[in-house]
């Protein structure tokens, strides 16, 4: 298997990166009250050490009293937390490394089990997390601002503390996704409507406001799926030209590079064509985009927090379809989050000590 072309370098405004191997972000829940520590912060390292192109942190939220539904997630906000945060940036980037937080409001969400609940509702389009689940409060048009705002601070944050990129999670039934989801956006003023494109006006704001804030040099990504935790079937764009007025308006807001979350990387988006669903948005906006989904693993992420394990997978499909120019650079999450090294044992040939992944891998900081 000749990985060679994964190894080529990557430059697009403030991102220069060593290779097209981006590790994805995933929820830790290992900061205390919002703060991450110096345990956060040599994971991310250990990961630079191994050699990972671009660096994602997992969602870190921003500042709105209810846009976190676990108190050990990380907050992108306060003193304290932003500390926690220089500090990972100055480890990465001492590792070689390269990194963007992916900055997050969760909106309506379950309660956490543990029994703990932010200091305010939690805020969403509607009061609806998915199809007959009412868990908080629709926004007005004052929170809608602010909460523009408080993503565009957070960019800025990001900014300042020297982070590569940043990352807006827009995708997987949380706020901004809320918003694009016809089901839970049940709005009838300018940030409803009927078609996705409509919708989408959160979503655009907020990716104008960190652009606003960032300027035109620093590279902005946006997370997106189709698929919801509720549904794993849905397609918010159900054709083609659907998707391409969906994610045009968003690429002419300013984003750089589209993070398209799938199940399984291999999957077709529509019929008639093989190409996934970073395939359809490269060739639809001419934007660089982020493959994910299961690579490198057999299995896919979701059954792995059922308990489900997996084992090492090739990667020939990937690169058939990297090498054919379907996307530019390649998220792997559990595979990376079970071993550091994973990068390095495929860049060398190491591929018989490669790690399968277990739900015991969930629960320390590697």
């Amino acid at each position: 298997m000749d990985t060679t072309t994964l190894f080529k370098p990557f430059q697009l405004k403030s991102l220069n990166l060593k290779n097209r191997i981006v590790m994805a972000p995933m929820t830790r829940s290992f900061s205390p009250n919002g703060i991450p520590t110096a345990e956060v912060a040599r994971y991310y390292a250990k990961r630079a050490a191994g050699e990972v192109g671009l660096i994602l942190s997992e969602g870190t939220v921003i500042d709105r009293a209810s846009s976190s539904a676990d108190p050990n997630i990380p907050h992108f906000y306060g003193q304290q937390a932003l500390a926690g945060w220089q500090q990972v940036i100055e480890e990465v980037h001492a590792a070689g490394g390269s990194m963007a937080p992916q900055i997050w409001h969760q909106g309506i969400m379950d309660n956490h089990h543990s029994g703990w609940l932010p200091p305010m509702p939690f805020e969403g389009p509607s009061e609806f997390n998915r199809p007959g689940f009412a868990n908080g409060v629709a926004m007005t048009e004052a929170d809608i601002e602010a909460t523009i705002l408080a993503f565009g601070r957070a960019a800025a944050d990001a900014k300042r503390l020297g982070f590569d990129s940043v990352e807006i999670h827009g995708a997987h039934g949380y706020l901004i996704d809320q918003f694009f989801w016809e089901a839970t956006n049940t709005r009838t003023d300018g940030y409803g409507g009927k078609t996705l494109v409509e919708r989408s006006r959160f979503a655009v704001e907020v990716v104008k406001e960190v652009r606003r804030q960032v300027g035109n040099d620093f590279a902005i990504i946006l997370r997106l799926s189709q698929w919801k935790p509720a549904d794993y079937g849905n397609k918010l764009a159900k054709t083609p030209q659907e998707m391409e007025a969906w994610l045009q308006r968003l690429a002419d807001a300013g984003v750089d590079i589209f993070h398209c979350s799938q199940r399984r990387f291999w999957d077709a988006e529509f019929e008639g064509a093989d190409l996934n669903f970073a395939g359809w948005a490269k060739k639809l906006t001419g934007k660089a985009t982020i493959t994910v989904g299961s690579v490198g693993l057999s299995g896919e992420f979701l059954a792995a927090f059922r308990g489900e394990s997996s084992v090492p997978s090739g990667l020939d499909e990937l690169l058939r379809r990297f090498d054919r120019g379907d996307f530019d650079l390649v998220g792997v999450g559990r595979a990376l989050l079970a071993d550091p090294d994973w990068l390095l044992k495929i860049k060398l040939g190491r591929a018989d000590e490669l790690r399968g992944f277990t739900k015991e891998a969930l629960a320390e900081l590697v």
